[in-house]
């Protein structure tokens, strides 16, 4: 059996009309022609990746990673009736985009909660002293130097995101007291950041 190489693959004339499924298929034994895939798909990829994960460079994270699924896989594939290419590349990409985008929730859940919170308490003078990955810290920082009580009511509602029904249960108070407390929490918070702040 005589085996092209890939240069005489890209080169001959009749590849032109093959289909994507067709060019996968040869792909496998001659990965240049990979490259056509790549070309074909790859704005549209990173359009539709765009729009799950938010982030240019994580979008392209999910299209390179997709393709490499796809290419990888490629001998797998096999076309059916309602089930082109297409349609099984789209799935890897969105597959691959929805774990991405699941892994950025996971790892900025927390500190996104605490930024919407916390920034609020932080005076505007002074917000460009810090980079919001130093914001938790600092926040942590604070907390440890505020009396007992508004410190746990603090941490308890902006860092652990409970109710202050559920706190008013566990302090044993009234919800009144509780919502009082956090008030005057918010105000010793300031006070806090505002010494540590003077002295860094």
């Amino acid at each position: 059996m005589e085996y092209l190489t890939d240069e005489e693959v890209r080169s001959d004339p009749s590849r032109k009309s093959e289909s994507d499924e067709e060019i996968l298929a040869l792909s496998v034994s001659h990965p240049s022609l990979f490259a056509q895939i790549v070309r074909k798909y790859e704005g549209p990829f990173l359009r539709k990746a765009l729009s799950i994960v938010r982030r240019r460079d994580a979008a392209e994270d999910v299209v390179q990673e997709a393709f490499t699924k796809i290419y990888l896989n490629a001998g797998k594939f096999k076309k059916q009736d309602g089930a082109s290419f297409s349609s099984w590349g789209y799935r890897i990409l969105i597959n691959t985009a929805l774990t991405h985008y699941a892994k950025i929730k996971r790892e900025r859940a927390h500190t996104a909660e605490l930024d919407e919170e916390i920034w609020a308490l932080i005076p505007d003078r002074n917000l460009r002293q810090f980079e919001k990955k130093e914001l938790e810290d600092m926040a942590a920082s604070v907390l440890s130097r505020m009396p007992s009580p508004f410190a746990r009511v603090l941490n308890a509602f902006f860092m652990e995101g409970k109710s202050q029904e559920e706190i008013a249960c566990e302090e044993g108070l009234s919800v009144g007291a509780i919502k009082t407390r956090v008030h005057r929490a918010k105000k010793e918070f300031r006070k806090i950041y505002q010494q540590v702040t003077t002295n860094i």
